[in-house]
């Protein structure tokens, strides 16, 4: 299993909905709104890496009003 937090720039305005529409996809375990150079913090899990970058680009990109995502995988220390 891979985790991974999504940091999310959105649209001006667009936090909110776009947090929303995130929360639903299947393999998203958080959404958050944040203040910050980034404007929500999802977390995520998925198999593999391949799937998660499946997840993210397929399913997480999409929602509307996003403008640029930063993956940032878990690692286990």
């Amino acid at each position: 299993m891979v985790e991974a937090y999504i940091l999310i720039q959105t649209e001006v305005g667009k936090a909110d909905s776009v947090v929303q529409e995130i929360a639903t996809i299947e393999g998203v375990t958080a959404a958050d709104p944040v203040t910050g150079p980034y404007d929500a913090i999802v977390r995520a899990q998925a198999q593999d890496v391949d799937a998660l970058g499946k997840l993210v680009v397929a399913k997480i990109q999409s929602a509307n009003g996003i403008t640029r995502t930063l993956t940032c995988p878990l690692i286990r220390l």
